[in-house]
């Protein structure tokens, strides 16, 4: 009986896939704090892995879900690495992830429809 069960090397990301021709690599988290999104969600592992992405001609990005005020947004690794290398904050402002994200509109067949985000940034 199997009753918990580790990776023994960290994982990339959520999701690596083509899109258009173009490689997308993404990782998808959720926060219920209405304020700001920890950073310690995102592990150095992960955005080395997005860096590195994006670095050989993809598009990687973060989701970020705002549970308790039913928002998605789409955050480019290129945002992300401006803040951490600017700002000694452990935490992204809510308002700065409206500012330079992508509010991804909600539909009820595709809840979250990035495609649409990724479309108008390609």
């Amino acid at each position: 009986k199997i009753t918990e069960a580790y990776f023994k090397i960290p994982s990339t990301t959520d999701y690596n896939g083509v899109y258009k021709g173009r490689a997308i690599d993404f990782e998808a988290k959720e926060t219920a704090n209405k304020t700001s999104f920890s950073l310690s969600n995102i592990h150095p592992h992960q955005i080395k892995h997005m860096k590195m992405v994006k670095e050989h001609g993809g598009i990687s990005f973060l989701l970020i879900r705002f549970s308790a005020l039913n928002e998605t947004y789409f955050l480019s690794i290129d945002k992300l690495l401006e803040f951490t290398n600017n700002q000694e904050r452990k935490s992204l402002p809510y308002d700065w992830i409206k500012s330079n994200g992508f509010l991804i509109p909600y539909h009820y067949l595709i809840p979250v429809n990035y495609l649409t985000v990724l479309d108008s940034i390609i």
